[in-house]
């Protein structure tokens, strides 16, 4: 489609960005309900798996704990902190003493100022290593202790970012299409309009030729070809008393 064949008659230019307002509204409400929808959905699984992956390393723990084996509890969580999105995680016994840790070079102070032994979920903040969603699991109901581990939120970001885009590419797609029939139908509507102005506009210059050349529109059953016959019935001068003008009828001139 050509820029010159989008162009309109100004009766409908209100109707089109009307139109065009409507779907921008639209695919923007859609664009944000998506964002959250998406960032609340992938960020609520994230955190489950976290929870999971604490269980496991809490389950696996209790024997190597029993028989006081630090080195393979420290084996044990080196493994899961190779999981995508698995920042750190630590152990800490029912006193709070911390038994194994994936810090290097040592346990930042964000972590030794807040209770090793808590079980709640909280969002974090440490000085050179990022922003973090931590959980943490009891061992024996917190008889053994605790585990906890934390959750890289770029990482986060990320999936959420690659999650959404996908899903905008089909929101822009459809708004583009909108768009473009948007600007289709209102051109198909404003056609007859056009035709009946150059056909009005030939009788009024009295162009015998070009009102031959456009005389189809005569033919119309929609209110455009009515009008250009009352356009007709006037140029002619036959309007009277006993005769009245072409109605929604749509007699022929």
């Amino acid at each position: 489609m050509k820029l010159s064949d989008i162009k309109v008659q100004k009766l409908f230019q209100k109707t089109l960005f009307g139109v065009l307002s409507l779907f921008g509204i639209i695919g923007l409400s859609t664009s944000i309900l998506l964002i959250y929808t998406v960032n609340d959905y992938l960020s609520a699984e994230y955190e489950d798996n976290s929870k999971d992956i604490a269980k496991t390393i809490a389950d696996s723990s209790v024997d190597i704990l029993l028989n006081r084996d630090l080195a393979a509890l420290q084996s044990l969580i080196d493994q899961f902190v190779e999981i995508q999105g698995i920042s750190y995680i630590y152990i800490a016994d029912e006193t709070g003493e911390f038994l194994a840790h994936t810090f290097v070079p040592g346990i930042p102070a964000e972590i030794l100022a807040d209770d090793p032994t808590s079980t709640e979920t909280v969002e974090r903040k440490i000085d050179g290593m990022g922003h973090f969603v931590e959980v943490g699991r009891p061992i024996l109901a917190g008889v053994a202790g605790t585990v906890r581990l934390g959750m890289d939120t770029g990482v986060i970001a990320l999936k959420v970012q690659r999650a959404i885009g996908r899903q905008l590419y089909l929101v822009c797609i459809i708004f583009a299409v909108g768009v473009a029939a948007a600007l289709w139908f209102v051109k198909l509507a404003a056609n007859p309009l056009r035709d009946v102005l150059a056909y009005a506009v030939a009788l009024a210059r009295n162009e015998e030729k070009e009102v031959s050349s456009r005389g189809e529109v005569l033919e119309r059953k929609d209110e455009a070809g009515q009008l250009a016959r009352l356009f007709l019935y006037f140029s002619r001068g036959e309007s009277r008393d006993d005769e009245a003008p072409p109605g929604p009828a749509g007699p022929t001139a």
